[in-house]
């Protein structure tokens, strides 16, 4: 029996290809014919490298958390809550405005609204925002115990705070604005932080 062809492309490269186009369009703004054009295969060859678009997504979503997912890990470690916050802001203004990368944030823009046909992959992505958003409150909750935050400080809204100005700062790139503003931005926002 015959062997099938051998691919004419790096599936890893293709995938790191397919992950700037969704980071940078949007999972909707992005046809299957774009993704075969820029990857430089046809589409057939597409669906049996990656299966379908939904599928390429998914490994694209996890090669970006794979490369970003670190910065939430390590700033969960920092000593206080307050470096916490600020690590997590500074960490996200330094990701949404990376040279070589498309401006703002795949796991923001890459499907916040879709089409009833998508709704899946945006429930999805709302979910992991979700788990991020509860890391945090998990980690100031752990605060609060220990002192680090004042006893009526409430962890689940000073997460969701962080997470709202994290959003806010991915759009803001997206929209023009330079890592010098956002950094400007994240200053203004850790003036609100409760002190012990």
């Amino acid at each position: 029996m015959a062997k099938g062809r051998p691919r004419q492309f790096d599936k890893d490269q293709a995938l790191d290809t397919a992950l700037k186009l969704f980071w940078e369009h949007g999972y909707e703004g992005v046809s299957i014919a774009h993704l075969a054009e820029s990857i430089g295969i046809n589409i057939p060859s597409l669906y049996s490298a990656f299966g379908n678009k939904e599928s390429l997504f998914l490994k694209a979503i996890e090669r970006y958390s794979e490369m970003n997912g670190c910065m939430y890990h390590d700033s969960l470690k920092k000593k206080t809550a307050r470096e916490v916050a600020q690590s997590v802001l500074e960490g996200g203004v330094e990701l949404v405005t990376r040279d070589q990368c498309p401006d703002g944030c795949l796991m923001v823009q890459g499907a916040l609204a879709t089409s009833p046909a998508s709704e899946s992959i945006r429930q999805m992505m709302a979910a992991m925002r979700g788990m991020a958003e509860k890391w945090l409150e998990d980690r100031f909750e752990q605060a609060r115990a220990e002192g680090d935050l004042p006893a009526d400080a409430d962890p689940a809204a000073l997460a969701c705070y962080i997470m709202t100005l994290n959003s806010g700062l991915a759009v803001q790139a997206k929209s023009g604005a330079t890592r010098e503003q956002l950094d400007k931005t994240v200053k203004i926002a850790m003036q609100a932080w409760p002190s012990a």
